[in-house]
């Protein structure tokens, strides 16, 4: 039997936080959304601490009642090109939208990502609410729409990244070769949705093409993950929800002839992380009180390092989750998990002391894809 993956784990870089009060914290910058340093920080903090990827989740309709950190933030693919620059290891995925964006302008920023990070690039493929589909003129577009659409999105932006065979670029001065124009293809796509020519105009990556997950519950969603995507975020606040979801994914991984040894299950989560469980207590209370009209649900991940850690390792073992991705409700929160909780899943021998590759999906333990013309 094959040996399971170790335990992956991803930084939300969320500004201010996913919440209404974490920006009256007195160890909280203010304009952390928009703070170019604040990203540098966490960037490299995450990094120290081996974790696989970071993660930025994104919004595209907003009103005064959304939460600080949606009111005023950064375009995804701008801020990772930025954090690429001062990292060398970890991920760097973007929420982007298939019900407004336009395939090929995605398909070339995300490989140019790529490119630039040398093979860390990661999309994090949503469709998108009413709202959003206001502001990029699609209203014309229903519900119905937006799963068909994805699926030619996706059908489009994969095969664009094939557009180059490996060693398509030859560049040989002193020959004065510079490509082998029998390993470029064109797409020559035609759907209801898109059209598009291709190919695109940048090679291939080192990782072969972007990592790709998605997110949602429905049968469309387990459909379209199952057979395009790396892996799968879930919404699960119970080890028993999340590993009945595991295994209807893998039931439909396999059924599309993959390996769910493969894909990667994803649970977000934002743990609060003491010493001592008064200490995370305090840390809770402290969110608590900053504004008493809103308030946060106590975390499942909760308490001492030891307890969290222990937590972890459960869901982990139980098949409940590969990739732990965790955002900070409390400013120390990325702090306190590294500091506290990575040694001890580290000693447990879950969790990496090292990078094992400065590409994501070498670190992931995704296999590299062929490109369909040179297979």
């Amino acid at each position: 039997m094959k040996e399971r993956k170790q335990l992956k784990i991803g930084g939300n870089i969320d500004g201010v936080g996913f919440n209404y009060m974490g920006w009256r914290h007195p160890k909280m910058p203010a304009n952390a959304s928009e703070s170019i340093e604040y990203y540098v920080q966490k960037a490299k903090r995450l990094e120290e601490g081996k974790f696989d990827t970071i993660f930025l989740a994104d919004v595209s309709h907003i009103g005064p009642g959304m939460i600080p950190h949606y009111l005023s933030m950064f375009e995804g693919i701008s801020i990772l090109s930025a954090l690429s620059m001062v990292t060398h290891s970890i991920g760097l995925i973007a929420t982007i939208a298939t019900s407004y964006a336009d395939p090929f302008t995605v398909a070339r920023q995300l490989a140019s990502l790529d490119k630039i990070s040398s093979g860390r690039a990661g999309w994090n493929a949503i469709t998108s609410n009413p709202g959003g589909l206001a502001n990029y003129s699609r209203t014309h577009l229903s519900k119905a729409d937006l799963y068909p659409m994805k699926k030619e999105f996706l059908e489009v932006v994969k095969g664009l990244w094939d557009s180059y065979e490996d060693d398509a670029f030859i560049r040989d001065k002193q020959k004065g070769i510079f490509l082998n124009p029998e390993k470029m293809h064109p797409l020559n796509y035609r759907g209801k949705y898109f059209s598009v020519d291709g190919p695109l105009n940048i090679s291939r990556s080192q990782q072969g093409r972007p990592v790709i997950l998605e997110a949602g519950s429905s049968s469309d969603f387990i459909k379209l993950v199952s057979k395009h995507a790396d892996g799968a975020f879930l919404r699960a606040d119970h080890i028993e929800d999340a590993k009945a979801w595991s295994q209807e994914l893998k039931r439909h991984v396999e059924m599309e002839g993959r390996s769910f040894d493969d894909f990667l299950i994803t649970i977000a989560q934002s743990p609060i992380v003491g010493r001592t469980e008064k200490e995370a207590e305090e840390k809770f209370r402290e969110l608590q009180w900053l504004m008493p009209i809103y308030r946060i649900p106590k975390p499942n991940f909760f308490g001492s390092a030891e307890k969290v850690a222990d937590q972890i390792e459960q869901w982990y073992k139980a098949g409940a989750l590969d990739l732990l991705l965790i955002a900070q409700e409390h400013p120390s929160g990325f702090d306190d998990f590294i500091d506290l909780v990575v040694p001890i899943l580290q000693d447990k021998g879950i969790f990496r002391k090292e990078y094992e590759s400065n590409t994501l999906r070498g670190n992931l333990g995704l296999p590299y894809p062929q490109n369909r013309y040179s297979i």
